[in-house]
């Protein structure tokens, strides 16, 4: 979240919080109050602690029906709880040229935005039937229920993208143990791959990652309009 205030043009950050627990629940609310974020308490969620993939899909369909929705903003964009950004950077920018934009995933034909980080220009989709749920015979994941509404006839190719690389947070520790992403100069912590068993080692690792964004003079973020 400071990142995020320091680091993202923006105009208003939501946290959606989807917590199991009123503890953590609470936690929450009080960061954000002290970071400037707006915080909503999301209702129940069937799916939570069932399925990760249905219940953020269930959580952004809520925050899109209850909130955005409502709201029109000019843009709008969803980000993973684990995505972190360590460079100034305007995710909105884009916009000016596309409907929409985000890190694409492929499943055979088809291809849909990441939820984890996907952003879209109001006027391009408000009217249209969002589903921000997942196709899970078709092999798409959260989000992937949009594409017969948005997606489909779209060339995927004139989506901006930006590079992805995988690495090991834990030197000597197999990939597929440590699992993190550098997505463009965003850093993806995966929290939910890997082994569990080193989880508190990899958060570790990850805030020594970040320790020099952490670092960067307030007022440096860019924001927006």
């Amino acid at each position: 979240m400071r990142l995020t205030r320091r680091l993202v043009r923006h105009d208003l950050h939501i946290v959606a919080d989807n917590s199991i627990g009123e503890a953590s629940a609470g936690d929450n609310r009080q960061v954000c109050a002290a970071h400037g974020a707006a915080y909503v308490r999301l209702p129940t969620n069937p799916w939570t602690a069932r399925n990760p993939s249905r219940s953020h899909g269930a959580a952004l369909n809520w925050m899109w029906h209850n909130i955005l929705k409502p709201a029109a903003p000019a843009a709008f964009g969803f980000l993973d709880q684990d995505l972190f950004p360590t460079k100034p950077c305007d995710p909105f920018e884009p916009l000016e040229n596309a409907s929409f934009h985000g890190d694409l995933r492929r499943a055979g034909s088809r291809w849909y935005l990441w939820a984890g980080y996907c952003f879209f220009r109001f006027d391009a989709v408000g009217r249209k039937p969002l589903d921000f749920g997942l196709d899970w015979f078709a092999g798409l994941d959260t989000g992937g229920a949009n594409w017969d509404v948005l997606y489909r006839d779209v060339d995927p190719n004139t989506v901006p993208q930006r590079p992805i690389t995988a690495f090991a947070a834990l030197p000597g520790v197999e990939l597929r143990r440590a699992y993190c992403e550098w997505r463009g100069s965003w850093l993806h912590e995966v929290g939910l791959d890997g082994d569990l068993s080193l989880k508190a080692k990899k958060r570790e690792a990850v805030l020594r990652l970040l320790a020099p964004a952490l670092e960067v003079p307030p007022g440096s973020a860019r924001q927006g309009n």
